[in-house]
């Protein structure tokens, strides 16, 4: 392993124990670790890959499953045994898309056609089932559901109902659908919820303009509440105590005059405070300032905003290059580490940020870690840079945090304070 990859470019109360390059296949977005072995997504690579992290110094490649032509594996869950796998278009792949604005300025409906469908599919579209219980590290399929446009992402964290975010043809972008997973080799859906104005085959007219995305990113689920992150339509809470009727109990939004692209509602445990993340999706600070927000969810119909955590200041990260800004957060699954007051954060080419959020009036930085440039680029898109983009975050039960990245393969740090 090349001494640099192991030299952090900024460090504070994090040290780096490991990294593996995913066999060579180092585009990384979601990441899940369950039995000692990491799965991951990749964002270019068209499929996911499986790292053996039982020795998290030395993490070794174990295995790709490629997805189907043009059909990328971005997001996946792991619990009770299973792997849950998204089926999508490879948006990146489309040289309509080469330049990020045409996708994030524009509803997923309209941009990949499935809005009002003219044209058969060129891409796999729905939810796969694996089987990781048999024979950890070695993905088994058992079952498939299929969803007409395809699924964004997946909130599940083992029994019967699974949520996903789902692109249904006639729908103007993502949607939100609980899935019955009562059998594994035959998940279906249950119920459905849409904000008034998607549902343009139904002769719905949206009431935003036409650049906002407006479309579930993805929802976590806590008892009977859904807390949605609907991109640049904020956030959508609703109740589920009917799997098979989603209801909306408020949808409240900042965009304008913020920048919009909410991407992780993440309630905190006890303490009636959600944690929202606004992801940065465009280079070289474009799209200006995303925060990571704290509301005050005591009366789930009305989220108040109390806070937002302090932005990187070791150094100036919004003219350094590609992406700057928050992208994803540890999200406190059952069988992984859960804190009420330490959030971990992803801020892309500002690298990995712990915050402290025991006092939710007043957020402070206790640890980060910016990992060094990439040792070269998968992201073949024009005018992009080998600068780091840390992407996504878990967090196990041991304290160690496991951070993919879009070039640069899966990082494994300890958060020391």
């Amino acid at each position: 392993m090349a001494k640099d990859i192991m030299k952090p470019d900024h460090a504070r109360n994090m040290r780096l124990i490991g990294h593996s390059d995913q066999g060579g296949l180092r585009d990384g977005i979601q990441v899940m670790v369950q039995d000692g072995f990491a799965y991951v997504g990749h964002l270019f690579s068209q499929g996911f890959s499986i790292v053996d992290v039982r020795d998290p110094a030395n993490p070794k490649a174990a295995g790709y499953v490629k997805a189907p032509a043009n059909t990328w594996n971005v997001h996946l869950q792991v619990a009770d045994g299973l792997l849950l796998v998204v089926h999508g278009k490879d948006v990146f792949a489309d040289a309509g898309f080469a330049d990020e604005a045409s996708y994030y300025k524009a509803a997923a409906g309209t941009a990949l056609g499935t809005a009002a469908p003219k044209a058969a599919r060129d891409w796999d579209a729905g939810l796969a089932i694996y089987d990781i219980a048999t024979k950890p590290g070695e993905p088994r399929r058992i079952g498939f559901m299929p969803v007409s446009g395809g699924i964004h992402r997946i909130w599940w964290t083992g029994g019967k109902w699974a949520y996903v975010s789902a692109l249904l043809d006639g729908y103007t972008d993502f949607i939100f659908m609980t899935v019955d997973m009562s059998d594994p080799a035959n998940p279906r859906e249950a119920g459905r919820y849409a904000l008034p104005g998607m549902h343009q085959a139904a002769g719905e007219t949206p009431a935003w303009p036409a650049n906002a995305k407006c479309g579930l990113h993805h929802a976590i689920v806590d008892g009977n509440i859904a807390w949605g992150a609907w991109r640049d339509a904020g956030l959508v809470v609703m109740d589920v105590s009917d799997r098979t009727r989603p209801s909306l109990i408020r949808h409240t939004n900042w965009s304008p005059p913020f920048q919009g692209g909410t991407h992780n509602c993440l309630p905190i445990a006890g303490r009636d405070i959600l944690v929202v993340v606004d992801e940065a999706v465009l280079d070289d600070f474009e799209d200006g300032l995303k925060n990571i927000w704290i509301f005050d969810v005591k009366d789930p119909a009305n989220p108040v905003p109390i806070a937002t955590m302090p932005p990187p200041s070791d150094q100036d990260y919004t003219h350094k290059g590609a992406h700057y800004g928050p992208h994803n957060i540890h999200e406190n699954r059952p069988g992984s580490f859960q804190s009420s007051s330490l959030i971990f954060s992803t801020w892309q080419n500002a690298g990995v940020r712990v915050y402290d959020i025991s006092n939710a009036y007043q957020p402070k930085e206790v640890g980060a870690l910016v990992p060094p440039p990439p040792s070269g680029l998968m992201d073949r898109r024009p005018g992009k840079k080998p600068i780091i983009q840390s992407c996504d975050i878990f967090v196990d039960t041991a304290g160690l945090a496991y951070v993919t990245d879009y070039n640069a393969g899966l990082y494994i740090m300890e958060y020391l304070g």
